[in-house]
């Protein structure tokens, strides 16, 4: 089952728990414009943000998520957020997501190093079978990232999600099973 307190770490990049006791760090990043633009979640304010993690939270007391802290061990400051959620125990299948991070880590590799972590524990440590991955249709830069560890494009949702703007948008649903995974890639 879930260790409910997991850190992943590399020389790049360290995922804690987040929590009441440290989601303060990341609230100027929450509150950077359209920083969330393609995602139904307001973490714009204070209060939102601190919503957002007693909903992570509570989410985590129930097993179908885990929620991280992200701390960019280059720059040595915090960065953003992301999770394993909607985690299905008995089918052996996860989503990777509710992941943002500050524009200023945007491109530098640091959602890669991010992504590489939770995958290889996913699947070799925490036994999973496949991870998926949901992005808004038209976040064409999250589309290419999670295509270039290895996801397939399995499907697209038609209008299934309002954002905050009341946009209803259509979510590509991409997946990597176990296999595919193992030997393709690694944890540097």
């Amino acid at each position: 089952m879930m260790e409910l307190e997991v850190t992943l770490e590399n020389d790049l990049v360290r995922l804690s728990p987040l929590n009441l006791d440290n989601y303060e760090n990341l609230l100027s990043i929450a509150a950077e414009d359209r920083l969330v633009q393609y995602s139904p979640s307001d973490i714009a304010t204070p209060h939102a943000l601190k919503a957002y993690v007693e909903m992570a939270m509570a989410q985590q007391r129930q097993k179908t998520a885990l929620p991280f802290i992200v701390y960019d061990k280059r720059n040595l400051c915090f960065a953003g957020s992301t999770r394993y959620m909607n985690i299905g125990w008995h089918h052996k299948v996860l989503e990777i997501g509710s992941t943002w991070i500050g524009r200023e880590f945007q491109g530098t590799g640091l959602n890669t190093q991010m992504k590489l972590l939770m995958i290889d524990h996913a699947f070799n440590t925490m036994g999973f079978e496949k991870l998926e991955f949901r992005i808004d249709e038209r976040n064409d830069r999250s589309r290419r990232a999670v295509e270039k560890l290895g996801a397939v494009l399995e499907g697209i949702l038609r209008r299934n999600v309002y954002l905050l703007d009341g946009y209803k948008r259509n979510t590509c649903c991409y997946g990597i099973l176990k296999e595919e995974w193992i030997g393709k890639t690694s944890v540097k």
